[in-house]
């Protein structure tokens, strides 16, 4: 279940030349689910499922820089904590830690740097585009800039729903739309 009100940090990363990155914030939200300690990824699931995110998976973070640019994606920590960059390789390095929630918009770069052995991750994406890994080359980017202003608003925030943190500061809380 989603912690008492917890509203993300934001951070927005500038089109380095081979990420394109995005005009809409990077959400990290801290300690953002009380986890089920006996099946933390189900708990993920259950949450994100119920605010219409899908499409799910387990796994981890990849090692290599890449991003999707057909569809935001968001990555909720079940288990363990890991060191991962946001933005490319002039982006930002982050501690993400069990019960931490990472929203990603299309185009936004992320590696995992380290991790901890029982790093465990539940992955999710609004209704839409199937994602796709684009790994960051010349022409990768030329392409990602034609798809990625295609990409659509979700219609919720995969935390807290309908009126959650993400409608508004992606949809019209901060002056960007698409």
């Amino acid at each position: 279940m989603p912690a008492a009100s917890v509203n993300p940090a934001t951070f927005v990363f500038a089109d380095d030349g081979l990420v394109p990155n995005s005009p809409l914030p990077l959400l990290i939200y801290k300690g953002a689910i009380d986890l089920d300690h006996n099946a933390p990824e189900k708990t993920i699931e259950d949450l994100l499922g119920a605010n219409g995110w899908g499409d799910m998976w387990r796994n981890g973070i990849y090692d290599y820089l890449h991003y999707h640019a057909t569809v935001h994606e968001a990555l909720g920590i079940a288990r363990g904590h890991a060191r991962v960059r946001f933005g490319g390789d002039s982006g930002k390095e982050f501690e993400l830690s069990a019960g931490d929630v990472a929203i990603l918009p299309a185009g936004t770069g992320h590696q995992c740097l380290k991790s901890t052995t029982d790093f465990s991750v539940v992955g999710a994406y609004p209704p839409g585009a199937r994602m796709q890994i684009t790994q960051p080359t010349p022409e990768n980017h030329a392409h990602a800039l034609r798809t990625i202003p295609e990409v659509g608003l979700p219609d919720s925030d995969p935390l807290s729903g309908k009126d959650g943190p993400l409608v508004k500061l992606w949809g019209n809380g901060n002056g960007v739309t698409r």
